[in-house]
């Protein structure tokens, strides 16, 4: 069980985690992100986002964790009051991969946030996964569903790996934290984490990957999932800063 581990962080993806079926943020998903924070058990956002998106969510809900921006390619910590971003992954990989699936005539469209992507390509989720990996299985890339985006990533980047990077200057790793997570972009995270947890709206990968499989759907399964986790009867938390 879950109580048996101390469980020191939550890291918890955004679309489909904290949000609703619409990507609207949850207030009552909020409400208990600050009751974390309040208990100083940091919380982590690890999102496919970019980190401009990713940091105006941090700073605005008063978190104190580090980030995983762009699915791991990018970490970002505060340091003695300074701001810190590290890229973990080469995005020329993944525009070389990107510019081979358009040669091949497959008409993959970017993210409009992809002007902002540093580590990664994002696409829009207009053509099959299956296509997109036969059209580039040549190449040293990551091809990766949110539900939301399809992203192309140097191999052997991810959350998981840019977790326990983020995570070490604060003393621990992944198996201490709660994850939540709904894509299989989240998969090995969620098999990583101490707690694993999962939504009935997750992709058939992410739930299998998780410990706790959540009843509720989107974001209201946030709440039932860190119930499940105990995270608030853990016996102590680490310090709110990093």
């Amino acid at each position: 069980m879950a109580g048996r581990r101390e469980l020191r962080a939550v890291v918890t993806d955004v679309d489909g985690t904290l949000t609703d079926a619409n990507r609207r943020l949850d207030p009552e998903a909020i409400r208990w992100v600050r009751r974390l924070e309040d208990r100083r058990i940091p919380v982590v956002l690890a999102t496919g986002n970019v980190l401009p998106i990713a940091l105006a969510l941090h700073r605005s809900l008063g978190l104190s964790g580090p980030i995983v921006a762009e699915n791991g390619g990018v970490v970002y910590r505060r340091v003695e009051g300074e701001d810190r971003v590290e890229r973990l992954a080469d995005q020329g990989i993944a525009l070389r991969a990107y510019r081979a699936l358009r040669r091949a005539g497959i008409p993959v469209r970017r993210l409009f946030t992809d002007r902002w992507r540093e580590s990664e390509v994002a696409l829009e989720p207009t053509i099959p996964l299956s296509r997109i990996r036969r059209g580039i299985r040549n190449l040293p890339v990551e091809v990766e569903s949110t539900g939301y985006a399809i992203h192309l990533m140097e191999r052997g980047a991810g959350k998981h790996i840019a977790l326990d990077r983020a995570l070490a200057p604060l003393g621990f790793g992944l198996r201490d934290c709660v994850a939540l997570g709904d894509g299989d972009n989240d998969v090995a995270m969620l098999r990583g984490a101490g707690f694993g947890v999962s939504f009935s709206s997750a992709s058939a990968r992410a739930r299998r990957a998780a410990r706790y499989v959540t009843r509720a759907r989107f974001s209201k399964g946030f709440v039932e999932g860190l119930k499940a986790s105990a995270v608030l009867r853990s016996p102590s938390s680490s310090p709110g800063g990093n």
